[in-house]
């Protein structure tokens, strides 16, 4: 399925802006549930049930929420092919600030294999993952770290703009040309942060926040300490899907469009030896970074339409 878009939308910067701007969804009202921790935290879980039993389960990127118009667009989509559908907030997002100091970081596996578990119980006979951006990133290292011990019933994954090396994604979006973006991050982050720091103030500090200009100064200072990595180093080494994608058992497909402003070189992988036996890179020459715009009467993205036509080929 090629990706066209029209002449206007052949930016990766409009395309990448475009739908948090413009984008509404119409989608029936989610069940909440708030799944507990074995760490005492908490998750909140978006259920859309229509009495199936395939499950697709969807996971938002940076600073994220399930009720983003990417992931609302996803679930209608999957929703009118007959799926129920699971979207789930990382640890501090979609409204609710978590109760431990630590959140979510890009290799936080165990929070997703608890939702999946959780989500598939015993009513489900099949299972469909899906990702978008940093979210893309933990399905990938999921389905790399369970490898041989997955649950027989996930058939298979979706990734989009999936910045795999993360390492190569920190360099790129600390360009001065990217600087519009590691804003927005920043700004969000420091609100949740000084949250943070009100809560475990001997844990965490923000004195000096309004200096951090990149990933590499924020993931320094709070990601990898407050989850057990020595350095950004170390976190982005451990938890860039990049170096897993062969350990892959279950067909995965993934989406980086050539013009994503937020991935590195690195982020497009073509060699076997790097994607294993199960793993596809598709790259169109346009979509941004979680865009894929188009106009249709039925609402659609075009990364909608590739997800339903890749979930119906895993069926077949």
């Amino acid at each position: 399925m090629d990706y066209k878009p029209p002449l206007w939308l052949r930016n990766g910067h409009i395309q990448s802006i475009w739908p948090t701007l413009f984008r509404k969804v119409t989608i029936m009202e989610p069940e909440r549930e708030v799944l507990s921790t074995d760490d005492d935290d908490e998750l909140h879980l978006d259920w859309y049930r229509q009495g199936s039993d395939r499950l697709a389960v969807l996971s938002h990127g940076l600073e994220g929420h399930s009720q983003r118009p990417y992931m609302q667009g996803l679930a209608r989509a999957l929703l009118n092919e007959g799926w129920d559908v699971l979207s789930w907030n990382f640890r501090s997002c979609g409204g609710v600030m978590n109760r431990q100091p630590r959140f979510y970081h890009s290799g936080a596996t165990g929070d997703l294999d608890r939702v999946v578990t959780h989500g598939l119980g015993k009513v489900y006979k099949t299972a469909f993952l899906c990702g978008f951006s940093m979210g893309g990133n933990l399905t990938l290292l999921y389905l790399g770290q369970k490898s041989e011990q997955l649950d027989s019933r996930i058939c298979g994954a979706i990734t989009y703009s999936v910045p795999c090396d993360l390492a190569g994604s920190a360099d790129t979006l600390a360009l001065p040309s990217r600087r519009i973006y590691m804003r927005r991050f920043l700004r969000d982050l420091q609100v949740k942060m000084e949250e943070k720091a009100r809560r475990f103030p001997d844990l965490i500090d923000v004195n000096g926040f309004e200096n951090i200009r990149s990933f590499h100064e924020f993931d320094d200072r709070y990601t990898a300490p407050l989850h057990g990595f020595r350095d950004a180093q170390d976190y982005w080494a451990n938890c860039s899907a990049l170096w897993k994608l062969k350990d892959i058992r279950v067909p995965a497909l993934i989406i980086n469009a050539a013009d994503d402003p937020f991935l590195s070189r690195q982020c497009f992988p073509e060699s076997r030896a790097q994607l294993g036996a199960h793993v596809r890179l598709e790259s169109p020459r346009w979509g941004g970074h979680v865009g894929f715009v188009e106009h249709a009467r039925d609402g659609y993205y075009w990364s909608e339409r590739r997800a339903v036509a890749h979930a119906a080929a895993l069926l077949a």
